[in-house]
């Protein structure tokens, strides 16, 4: 599920679908963009090769297409290609994703000259297992502590790419990432919020959370990420920020589900039961979903590109 941070310029998010699409045996299942947020998220299926391939040519085309010294957004990053995790599915398993990610580690280092950071369950050093340690700061402070002790990459030069910045690789079991809309409320509102549902500031456990404004949409919104859906799950988590704002004199507006879901992790009818202001039965991940995308006509031809990722 690559993170690219761009989610304005329709024709480039374009290519970057397109680059990951163009790989034999893998599927592009869904594109989720933000303006604001200034990100895509892509949900991308196959075998391990097929996938490995899908998320080299991404990151390729993500660093051709975005400098991020020009680059500005709410949500937190430090590269083009800002998060790479491989989760299993199914038949998969997470020491075969700690595998991929180090295959994709060594050719976004090697072909791309991306410093690279491991995170999850591939990090080298426990203290980076979390994204925040890693994206502490981001770009802009990365790129002056990149040399020091503490910040330097796992795999890859110790400098950051002068306009793709750095790479966030890892494994780990399905996130979903949802966000609510706020009405009645502004920033400190969203940040309140988020500080009391997030599992840091003692609010439901696996749930991380973030209070935003969005100048292009005109309101506060709670982003979140649920890191075990069977601790928390969706429903739970939009209950919670609801009756929190409810506290706060503020209410819900909408809920939007980023990417894509496993289907026992949603309500029986998601769209109402989340208010979501959009949603696309393609969202919801279940093996037979996943077998139609396969029985589906193949939309590409080359495996991975050349380099160590490929072997």
């Amino acid at each position: 599920m690559p993170n690219v941070s761009e989610g304005r310029r329709a024709a480039v998010i374009a290519r970057l679908a397109g680059a990951a699409r163009a790989v034999r045996d893998a599927r592009l299942l869904d594109v989720s963009s933000d303006p604001d947020h200034n990100r895509s998220v892509l949900t991308l299926v196959g075998t391990p090769d097929a996938v490995l391939g899908a998320a080299c040519a991404l990151a390729a085309e993500a660093v051709a297409a975005v400098d991020l010294n020009e680059h500005e957004g709410v949500h937190p990053r430090i590269g083009a290609i800002d998060v790479v995790p491989f989760v299993p599915l199914y038949h998969a398993s997470m020491a075969g994703c700690v595998a991929l990610a180090q295959r994709f580690a060594e050719y976004a280092a090697g072909s791309l000259g991306l410093p690279v950071y491991l995170y999850a369950e591939a990090a080298r050093d426990p203290a980076r297992r979390g994204l925040a340690v890693i994206r502490h700061g981001g770009f802009e402070e990365l790129r002056e502590a990149i040399g020091t002790p503490a910040r330097r990459p796992d795999v890859g030069p110790a400098r950051v790419h002068p306009t793709a910045g750095a790479v966030a690789v890892g494994a780990r079991d399905v996130l979903i990432a949802m966000n609510v809309d706020l009405t009645g409320a502004d920033a400190p509102v969203a940040r309140s919020i988020a500080g009391a549902v997030r599992e840091s500031s003692g609010g439901l456990p696996a749930l991380q959370a973030m209070g935003v404004w969005l100048p292009r949409r005109g309101l506060a919104q709670v982003s979140m990420n649920l890191l075990d859906y069977r601790r928390t799950s969706p429903l739970a988590a939009f209950q919670r920020v609801r009756d929190e704002a409810h506290r706060r004199g503020a209410a819900v507006a909408a809920g939007e589900l980023i990417g894509c879901a496993p289907r026992e992790a949603l309500p029986a009818d998601p769209a109402a039961a989340l208010q979501l202001r959009t949603f696309e039965p393609r969202q919801i991940l279940d093996p037979e979903r996943l077998a139609a995308a396969f029985d589906a006509p193949e939309r590409g031809a080359s495996g991975p590109p050349p380099g160590p990722a490929s072997l």
